[in-house]
């Protein structure tokens, strides 16, 4: 098509042979470019460096004083000591082609760290625990809220209001709520974040003393610790919740009124509507039982309402897990009694 284009372009014109052959002229032009093709000019106009030169500066660069540095941090090192050996965009480019254009500084690296998952199949056998912060009466004052929560039944089994975040505080707390609890040593695994008060040794030893197991999550992941944080927002979007407390006792007086709220009136979404307290004191059964009773009822005087039958209260969910495996066929999913 080329080579016919160009024959009838000796005759007619370019333009006229194009539109006769109904090709665009760029396109004959862009396919006949090769055709003639020259050899490549060096672009540098002889400005590039030299090999020896480029290797100069490959040896600068390696220097022990510089190692750790940033390639701008050197390149302005350099000039504070009137030494100029090529542009910065220059000491890239043979980074670059040296296969070393990455991180040059000697910065600690975080290991991977493991994904927890964790299942919960009854209550007082798996806490998460947290703190988040509840605004003081001025700008850049915070009160510190503790919540150790159930995740099988979402029960606020611990909490405690503080002017600080202390890992003291955090150990009474904890030493606390399990003696409340009636924890056995090997029964409990408490789950939290990794904030200083959670990693600190007090409490590490605390748990250690009452054979309590304990995880945390991966370093910025927070979903890791997703019912802690649910739980906080459920408070913090309370159409009651300040915006700011006045005082530290200010604080715990609301505390007080939304925690029992929270336990005992709360119909939790992922309960199938029931109250943590009802999940966590073993108390399902009874209400399916009035729950089933009243749809039952309501069946029989009106079946034609009801178009898939007779309709069931569900039932919380029996596992409750942090993190639960996915599509795993190495990791056995325990089986759970379902009490009829």
């Amino acid at each position: 098509m080329i080579a016919l284009i160009s024959h009838a372009a000796t005759v007619v014109g370019e333009r006229q042979a194009c539109e006769a052959l109904d090709v665009p002229r760029a396109t004959y032009r862009r396919r006949l470019a090769p055709l003639h093709s020259h050899p490549t000019r060096p672009r540098s106009g002889g400005r590039a460096l030299s090999q020896a030169d480029r290797a100069a500066v490959l040896d600068v660069l390696h220097e022990p004083r510089f190692q750790d540095l940033a390639v701008p941090q050197v390149h302005a090192a350099l000039l504070d000591e009137k030494v100029y050996l090529c542009s910065l965009r220059t000491m890239y480019r043979i980074l670059n082609a040296a296969g070393e254009n990455r991180e040059r500084r000697n910065i600690r690296r975080i290991a991977n760290a493991t994904k927890p998952e964790l299942l919960a199949t009854k209550p007082n056998e798996l806490w998460s625990w947290d703190i988040t912060k509840l605004h003081g009466p001025s700008k850049w004052t915070y009160f510190y809220l503790y919540v150790i929560l159930d995740v099988f039944s979402r029960y606020v089994v611990g909490w405690m209001v503080a002017t600080r975040e202390s890992k003291a505080l955090a150990r009474k707390l904890i030493a606390a709520t399990c003696k409340k609890q009636g924890i056995q040593p090997g029964q409990l695994t408490l789950h939290a974040d990794r904030g200083s008060s959670m990693k600190s040794k007090p409490v590490a030893f605390l748990l250690a003393d009452l054979g309590v197991t304990k995880t945390h999550s991966r370093p910025h992941q927070s979903n890791d610790n997703p019912f802690s944080e649910s739980q906080f927002k459920t408070m913090k979007y309370r159409p009651d919740f300040p915006g700011r407390f006045g005082c530290l006792e200010d604080s715990r007086s609301f505390c007080r009124d939304f925690f029992p709220w929270y336990n005992d009136d709360h119909h939790h979404s992922g309960l199938a509507m029931m109250t943590p307290h009802d999940v966590h004191h073993g108390l399902i059964d009874e209400r399916l039982a009035c729950r089933n009773a009243a749809l039952q009822a309501a069946f029989e005087l009106h079946p034609e309402r009801f178009s898939h039958g007779s309709p069931e209260a569900k039932r919380p969910p029996n596992q409750v897990w942090i993190n639960k495996p996915i599509d795993d066929p190495n990791v056995p999913v325990p089986t759970v009694p379902v009490a009829l």
